[in-house]
């Protein structure tokens, strides 16, 4: 879809509806990306949340399987909290998406937010927290990973 041509975006609508749960025409070349990049700027935000709850929950003595319950049924509820929520609580930390992959997607938000003349100090915060389990060599393991690089976790 060169350009943004919407035309050819409604005729392979049927075909996206197949691959995709959710299909939104962003416009031109390059949009499309900076989606993505909303998206994983937003996801960065509730893992960082996610893993830093459970530290807290757990240090603070509480039920973490009723912590991740109650959350999840109010305010706090998301996708991230109840899908890698439990796999955290079993110590699953296999890749739905890897730490390796979301390091790069957040340099790439982080780079096209500094083009656009933005400050985006939580992002940089959640990118520089991934970056450190990459460097410590857990790139391979899934973002709920995050979680290991906190030493009272692993008490």
């Amino acid at each position: 879809m060169v350009g943004g041509d919407r035309s050819a975006y409604d005729q392979l609508q049927s075909l996206f509806s197949v691959i995709g749960q959710t299909v939104h025409y962003f416009g031109q070349a390059g949009n499309g990306q900076h989606a993505k990049m909303a998206n994983q700027i937003m996801i960065a935000g509730t893992m960082t949340g996610l893993t830093e709850m459970l530290v807290y929950a757990k240090a603070a003595g509480l039920d973490l399987e009723s912590v991740l319950a109650t959350v999840g049924g109010g305010g706090g509820a998301n996708w991230s909290l109840a899908n890698y929520g439990p796999r955290i609580l079993a110590g699953d930390y296999t890749p739905g998406f890897f730490v390796k992959h979301f390091v790069k997607d957040l340099r790439i938000a982080l780079e096209e937010a500094d083009r656009m003349g933005l400050d985006l100090p939580a992002t940089k915060q959640a990118k520089a927290l991934y970056q450190a389990l990459l460097d410590a060599g857990h790139g391979d393991l899934g973002t709920q990973g995050l979680i290991t690089s906190y030493p009272s976790w692993q008490k």
